[in-house]
């Protein structure tokens, strides 16, 4: 054996020991892997209060010390819960809405292809305008109420989900469709008992997408015009430079996402039982 030859084993077995430690900690358990969530944050929050302490003034970053004192202060006035109710409400509104309307309209265009292709171009259009600036639009057409935040929130929800949902209809495999209708299914049959299982993976790739972005899409209506929510408190606390309460706003609405995301997980774990994952 050459000397190259053995150094190169030398390194193989050498990397062994990391790629065997580095699978070993991805597969930990789930307690295991919430600890060190737990232990990463912590850092991260003992490195902004140093920096807010010596690097950089707290008038412009705060501090976890002052976000947690302002929490305080909301939790125990209630005020907060007020503000969060607004924004969920709105945001369950949206999602539901826009992730109802873009299903149907993703499995309607999936399995129509005349449709599919009369729409196509129109349906693109649509989507390359940038939502956002739709707000003032919405909030003329809708008010300064509720219905604007939500309107906004279902405007960004509905193309995530359908072009989920519409490539989830197309790479249905055409043997299965095939094979029922050899057992004369009905069309229903077939949307139930087929496409629509062969399509939830992206769907819910889909929900998960836009779940962040109908809570950003309340978040942002609460800032242009609202007198509650946290976008409303985001709003406030800027106008005020208050970074205190910004960060305490935007902890707030990370955490409800955090949370939000789990839940859909939830749901497609416990809907997607019956599939079997190759390894």
């Amino acid at each position: 054996m050459s000397e190259q030859t053995a150094l190169e084993n030398v390194k193989v077995r050498a990397a062994v020991p990391d790629a065997d430690q580095g699978g070993k900690l991805a597969a930990a358990s789930t307690p295991l892997m919430a600890a060190y969530q737990i232990i990463f944050g912590i850092v991260l929050l003992l490195i902004w209060q140093a920096a807010s302490l010596w690097l950089i003034d707290p008038f412009f970053i705060s501090s976890p010390v002052e976000v947690l004192e302002r929490l305080w202060v909301w939790t125990r006035d209630g005020s907060i819960f007020l503000h969060i109710w607004a924004t969920l409400y709105a945001t369950f509104l949206g999602f539901v809405i826009g992730s109802v309307a873009g299903v149907i309209g993703g499995i309607w265009l999936g399995v129509s292809p005349f449709f599919s292709r009369l729409l196509n171009p129109y349906i693109w259009a649509f989507n390359a305008l940038p939502k956002v600036a739709l707000a003032p639009l919405l909030i003329l057409w809708f008010g300064l109420g509720i219905q604007s935040k939500v309107a906004l929130a279902a405007v960004l929800v509905v193309f995530l989900v359908f072009v989920n949902t519409f490539s989830g209809v197309r790479e249905v495999d055409q043997d299965l469709i095939d094979g029922v209708r050899l057992m004369k299914a009905k069309r229903s049959q077939i949307l139930m008992k087929v496409i629509l299982p062969s399509a939830m993976s992206w769907i819910f790739v889909g929900l998960k997408s836009a779940l962040p972005y109908a809570l950003i899409g309340v978040i942002i209506g609460e800032m242009i015009a609202s007198n509650k929510g946290l976008g409303y408190l985001v709003q406030r606390a800027g106008s005020e430079f208050d970074t205190a309460g910004a960060f305490a706003a935007l902890t707030i609405i990370a955490v409800i996402a955090a949370i939000l995301n789990e839940l859909v997980q939830a749901a497609q774990s416990r809907l997607e039982r019956w599939k079997i994952v190759s390894r």
